[in-house]
């Protein structure tokens, strides 16, 4: 079993590592999925909206919410970004824009080690099925945990022993990559040992200071 080290602690076995898969293993941008119905110049404009807000819209989606309801209440307060609204979902698949294939690499070396993987994902559970399509390394995780399947989402606490119940190892045990400051928090508040993406090169380096056997960069 592979051990682990950090500043704060002894080291301890690795029992797993945990990705987050937005924008560490999967680039993501709402921009060109919209843009493709309203234009490149319109979807800018409805992104920046203060106003609308597309990330706290977006959220309750990733914790359960359907989209025809998240549709139609943002119509009913916004009618002028309808289109750009409605765009989103329709166009969904463009706003995947591929896989970060340095992360990947990563991924599949970890695989090659014998280490056991799982995903701790926000995402929709109506627009998951299109990633799973498309991206064939996904099938390497033992599990993968989709808020929107769970009705909650990160950094709620609640997700975090759901994790723990479905992967069935110690949590103080598992390494936790997640590109969201605030995610990385609650996963150390629940017992993580939580890692900050930034780029692949110092998740290479972070990994490889906690005892895990990848190759230098």
């Amino acid at each position: 079993m592979t051990a682990v080290f950090d500043s704060h602690s002894s080291p301890v076995p690795v029992e797993a590592v945990v990705f987050d898969l937005g924008n560490v293993l999967i680039s993501w941008d709402p921009h060109p999925a919209i843009a493709r119905d309203v234009g490149q110049e319109e979807a800018t404009r409805f992104l920046a909206d203060k106003a609308f807000d597309f990330r706290a819209w977006n959220r309750p989606q990733d914790a359960g919410r359907p989209w025809d309801v998240a549709e139609d209440l943002a119509i009913e307060s916004y009618p002028h970004w309808e289109r750009a609204i409605r765009a989103y979902r329709a166009n969904f698949e463009d706003s995947m824009l591929g896989a970060i294939e340095d992360s990947v690499q990563i991924l599949l070396e970890l695989q090659a080690a014998g280490i056991p993987l799982y995903a701790l994902t926000n995402w929709s559970a109506e627009l998951f099925p299109m990633a799973r399509r498309r991206f064939g390394f996904l099938d390497v995780f033992e599990d993968i945990i989709v808020s929107g399947d769970e009705g909650v989402a990160k950094p709620d606490p609640k997700i975090f022993e759901i994790l723990r119940q479905r992967i069935d190892h110690d949590l103080d045990a598992c390494i936790f990559i997640d590109d969201s400051m605030v995610n990385v928090a609650a996963g150390r508040e629940a017992g993580l040992n939580a890692i900050l993406f930034t780029d692949t090169g110092h998740l290479r380096e972070d990994l490889s200071v906690r005892g895990l056997p990848l190759s230098p960069a």
